[in-house]
């Protein structure tokens, strides 16, 4: 029986070829599109889900009262201390420093010692790192590899990297020196993580080493108001322990080490292990995180593309369902029973999806290359051989098949011999109920493109707004360099050596060594105490360091005082007009001179400057201030102004000669360089991303709706081929008859914009109320969506009904 419906299936495809090639090019896209999505989404909400206990392991994260932006993923590094010593509910705490860029030297007797430039993945953790985290130990003790000061353990694929693919367990007891100036040695190596997971580290150092060496002098170790996301703190909850419970606890340690109003400027908040990954208000530590709303979105998109390639198989099946009524007619009076005749026809659906299917295996490699950049690395061709994507495949052709196949296969097993082998024509008494519908699955068709269309334009026309926004200061022609950062102090001052060689090359026009540029990714924030004469208030700033050369070279308009100079270190702030009226100052005259109290020491405030943004237009502008530091970790960027260019490559030689002066004085380090207006455009990648994305989803929505128009199109010139050649001959023109085939066909266009423009309005203002400052959803945009697809439309409708409005009408009198 399955082979006989086999044939039948395979003779209906190649009576009706341009049909199945509709039928199967939509669903083949639909799929495709849903087996990479099903891969990202999968992969992205897989994040460390495989740690034992992994619902009770939380992340401590701080949230501060004065801004959105103001959230932190690390703590206070005392918060740690007290979280083991007051903290009740908890089974274990660990904490670990998160490093960047370290070089490492590896010795060997008797060779050269081994150099690795800018390593990256390496932590200052405690002993209870490893009894928190379940890692597979290949040598060595997770009791004591990490309890005394300078002891490194090493994953395995580190270990390989550093000493050979020979057996690990020798790699134990050799030394590591980091940064030329801390010694190590490696008491124990464990296997890297296979799943996916956002600890990426590769060498984890004793804590107690950076405690020796004073590493975490350079932020305030006793200060609870000095919060860096290089420092972590995770905790594992005992069974049946409310985070609830550990929060208030945590709130009232805050109340008891500081100050009233310094206690209510922020609070701590637990963060599950598995929301860290998808969670972008925090930071991780991949910096490749998941973007929660993008997923939804890439879902939304494969079931847009799977509903149009069902909407296509179900309309041109029904519209085809006169041209096999006389097969239906013999078959039931053969005997065919009707249960027979679905079963048939979900078999032809089954078999059309299988092709489907597989061909969009075959496309699949083509997508994934096309999105490299969004699509995550641990994705490619061979993930399609899991098992759990197999049975995805499995379930997706089983629901697309009987979603497409249901309802067709229910409208031919009625009918009824009798009448059908009678006369043929007569099987349409439902006519008018299967040609409603018919238009109203077409409407929703082209109410989705639509609507993708429209979501389309209007995250391009914000991304633009926000990159091209007046910002408060200078962003072309300027480039920063970053100096790595050393343990080691007295090289720390090499800095200056480069300031020095950069001032020298004339085709730079400033330069000033300070620290992060106006807007930056990176925040620091410190806890600012205010009087007004009645009472305190505590408010937390960014802080940002810089003198005068730096405003000069970014261009930031002064409201009221002075720049900042060098005199100034730890004696004056320059702030920004919104912290100003945060203090009560309307007028930014009035805030000169008055202070505020910074670190327990008065500091007045010598100027205004007029706001702008630090970060994306996601956020408010928020209360900022500059300071003047010696404090050699604050001072490690480079802000450089490039000359007007005349047409050469001035700005090419400008580079290649600080790239040089980079590499005297840092030989071992890569010349890195970033331009200012750049570092701004990719605050906005991933709306960038959203947009490639929406772009394609656009074009094959429309590509899809399009040909099941033309389907639906030839199928209905086919069956007026008489009417139409009645016209000809009783004197109608082309035009006339072409407007006749047409005019139904727009109506649905239209109709479908008129569905689509207040659904997509609703969404896309729901989806700018995310950005602090966003751009007006415009009346044109909908103009360009509505004009352009009926063009489209009307192109598709061309090409069938110009073609049967000219045919010669006494060719189509004889038509049967």
């Amino acid at each position: 029986m399955i082979k006989n419906y086999l044939k039948i299936a395979l003779r209906n495809f190649s009576r009706n070829k341009v049909f199945a090639f509709i039928n199967i090019s939509g669903l083949a896209i639909g799929i495709s599109a849903a087996l990479v999505i099903y891969l990202i989404v999968q992969y992205e909400f897989s994040y460390d889900t495989f740690h034992k206990d992994g619902d009770r392991i939380y992340r401590v994260v701080t949230n501060f009262k004065s801004g959105e932006f103001n959230k932190n993923s690390g703590v206070p590094i005392p918060v740690a201390g007290v979280v083991n010593s007051e903290i009740t509910g908890l089974e274990t705490a660990t904490k670990f420093y998160n490093t960047y860029n370290t070089k490492v030297t590896i010795l060997s007797a008797g060779a050269q010692p081994a150099v690795y430039k800018k390593q990256t993945g390496i932590v200052f953790a405690d002993d209870k790192y490893f009894k928190l985290f379940d890692y597979e130990w290949i040598v060595g003790s997770r009791q004591m590899a990490l309890s005394t000061p300078n002891q490194v353990v090493l994953t395995e694929s580190r270990a390989k990297t550093y000493f050979g693919d020979a057996d690990i367990s020798k790699a134990i007891g050799r030394e590591i020196i980091y940064d030329d100036s801390i010694t190590t040695v490696v008491s124990g190596v464990v296997k890297d993580f296979s799943k996916p997971s956002d600890f990426t580290f590769k060498e984890f150092i004793s804590f107690a080493t950076a405690s020796r060496h004073s590493l975490l002098g350079n932020y305030i170790a006793d200060n609870w108001n000095s919060v860096s996301s290089s420092f972590q703190l995770f905790v594992k909850l005992k069974p049946g322990t409310a985070t609830r419970q550990v929060e208030m606890q945590l709130a009232s340690a805050r109340k008891k080490y500081l100050s009233a109003e310094e206690a209510g400027s922020s609070k701590y908040l637990l963060q599950n292990l598995t929301d860290i990954h998808s969670n972008t208000d925090y930071d991780s530590f991949d910096q490749r995180q998941a973007h929660k709303p993008t997923l939804y979105g890439l879902l939304a998109v494969a079931f847009f593309l799977l509903a149009l390639g069902c909407i296509n198989f179900i309309n041109l099946t029904t519209a085809q369902a006169s041209q096999r009524a006389k097969e239906i007619g013999i078959r039931k009076t053969m005997g065919g029973s009707k249960k027979q005749l679905i079963i048939q026809f979900l078999s032809e659906t089954f078999f059309l999806t299988s092709v489907a299917t597989l061909i969009s295996l075959a496309i699949t490699p083509l997508i994934l290359k096309i999105f490299s950049d969004f699509i995550p690395a641990g994705i490619s061709i061979n993930s399609v051989a899991q098992t759990h994507v197999v049975v995805f495949l499995i379930a997706l052709v089983c629901v697309v098949s009987f979603f497409s196949g249901f309802y067709p296969a229910l409208v031919l097993a009625k009918f009824q011999p009798a009448t059908v082998l009678k006369n043929q024509s007569t099987i349409s008494a439902n006519k008018t109920r299967k040609l409603w519908l018919r238009k109203s699955l077409t409407v929703t068709q082209f109410v989705i493109a639509q609507f993708l269309i429209i979501a389309t334009l209007v995250i391009s026309k914000q991304i633009y707004f926000s990159i091209n926004k007046e910002s408060g200061y200078k962003k072309d022609a300027i480039i920063t360099i970053t100096t790595p950062f050393s343990f080691d102090k007295t090289k720390d001052k090499d800095k200056y050596l480069l300031l020095d060689k950069l001032n020298r090359i004339p085709e730079l026009d400033k330069v000033v060594l300070a620290g992060m540029p106006p807007a930056s990714q990176g925040t620091m924030t410190t806890t600012i105490k205010s009087n007004n004469g009645k009472n305190e208030s505590a408010t937390e700033v960014e802080m940002k360091y810089a003198d005068g050369p730096y405003f000069d070279i970014y261009k930031m308009k002064l409201l009221a005082g002075r720049y900042l100079q060098k005199s100034d270190s730890g004696t004056a702030l320059l702030i920004n007009y919104t912290y100003a009226k945060s203090l009560g100052f309307t007028n930014p005259q009035d805030a000169l001179g008055k202070s505020v109290t910074k670190d327990n020491k008065p500091v007045p405030i010598a100027g205004v400057l007029a706001d702008f943004n630090t970060k994306s237009t996601h956020i408010a502008i928020k209360p900022l201030a500059y300071a003047v530091t010696n404090r050699e970790s604050q001072l490690r960027t480079f802000h450089i102004a490039l000359k007007p260019r005349t047409g050469g490559d001035e700005w090419n030689r400008a580079i290649a000669k600080a790239a040089v002066a980079f590499k005297t004085v840092y030989p071992d380090e890569e010349f890195k360089y970033e331009f200012f207006d750049e570092s701004i455009a990719a605050f906005y990648k991933s709306e960038q991303d959203i947009s490639r994305l929406l772009k394609w989803a656009s074009g094959l929505t429309i590509f899809i709706s399009c040909l099941g128009l033309l389907g639906i199109v030839i199928y209905t010139t086919n069956q007026r081929t008489k009417e139409i050649g009645v016209r000809k001959v009783l004197g109608a023109s082309i035009g006339q008859i072409v407007s006749l085939l047409s005019r139904d066909f727009m109506w649905l266009v239209l109709i479908a914009f008129a569905i689509a423009a207040p659904i997509a309005w609703l969404t896309m203002h729901s989806w700018l109320n995310d950005f602090a400052y966003r751009t007006a959803i415009s009346w044109w945009l909908f103009a360009i969506t509505g004009t352009g697809m009926l063009l489209i439309a009307l192109l598709i409708l061309s090409i069938r009904t110009i073609r049967s409005a000219t045919e010669n009408p006494v060719k189509s009198l004889r038509t049967e």
